[in-house]
């Protein structure tokens, strides 16, 4: 399990990933991830533990940003109904823990460089934006999204917010809700799918879910203002890369 001091440091990462995921939707897995994978916590820990902070913060992401900027269901729908039964079903399979450091290091890695280009992607004010993605498409993306969230222990967000403002599906801002939307259901149908194999909890996960909770408010409510974290970005991207390259290796 999770030593005294470890659960200390590991609070404060997971409290200032929450505040920066959750100022752009996201519900911070992919960087509660890195901070156990960089303190040598174990798989059967990590994606359980993530999922449910990732919940936490996710639901705090989408009543806030539904809030301030409404929420598109074309840009949630389509992607969603193909991810939460891949994602349950990604869920219900155990990695040999080779394989699945070797994923989540990948995943880690391309959060890392998606953060280095964040400051880019949220600056281009004047991408033309040519409307919601083809339903067949979103659903075939979806399938795949769903599928490696439920293997890795995140929510989506990292792969489905660029992408819906790289095609021009969305704006930044239009992107953020149905991002936390996605993450949230995604999140809860991965969650439901390890259930059932008896996943192993931390003591501790109650005050990390305290932590998140915490964090979340704080970066939901000035990322609906759109504060400037590029600092912040720039920063857990490094720490992304680091971890990303240790699960790997």
């Amino acid at each position: 399990m999770v030593g005294q001091q470890e659960a200390l440091v590991l609070g404060a990462l997971f409290f200032a990933a929450s505040i920066l995921y959750s100022s752009v939707g996201h519900g911070g897995a992919s960087g509660y991830l890195a901070a156990m994978g960089l303190l040598g916590v174990t798989p059967a820990i990590m994606r359980p533990t993530a999922l449910v902070m990732n919940i936490a913060v996710a639901s705090i992401s989408l009543y806030k940003f539904s809030r301030a900027g409404g929420f598109r269901w074309r840009l949630f729908w389509p992607f969603a109904v193909t991810a939460v039964p891949m994602a349950f079903i990604g869920g219900r399979i155990q990695l040999p823990i080779l394989w699945f450091g070797a994923l989540v290091g990948c995943v880690l890695l391309f959060s890392a460089v998606r953060l280095f280009f964040e400051t880019r992607l949220t600056n281009k004010g004047t991408r033309i934006i040519k409307g919601p993605p083809p339903v067949a498409l979103a659903l075939f993306i979806g399938a795949g999204i769903g599928l490696l969230s439920g293997l890795t222990g995140v929510g989506g967000g990292i792969f489905l917010s660029p992408l819906l403002v790289l095609t021009g599906w969305a704006s930044v801002r239009d992107s953020a809700a149905p991002t936390a939307a996605f993450v949230l259901v995604n999140s809860i149908s991965g969650l439901m799918g390890l259930l059932g194999r008896q996943p192993t909890l931390p003591d501790v996960l109650p005050y990390w879910v305290a932590a998140v909770i915490v964090g979340g408010l704080i970066g939901a409510t000035y990322g609906a203002r759109r504060l400037d974290h590029r600092a912040m970005r720039q920063a857990l991207a490094a720490v992304l890369l680091i971890a990303g390259a240790k699960m790997i290796l």
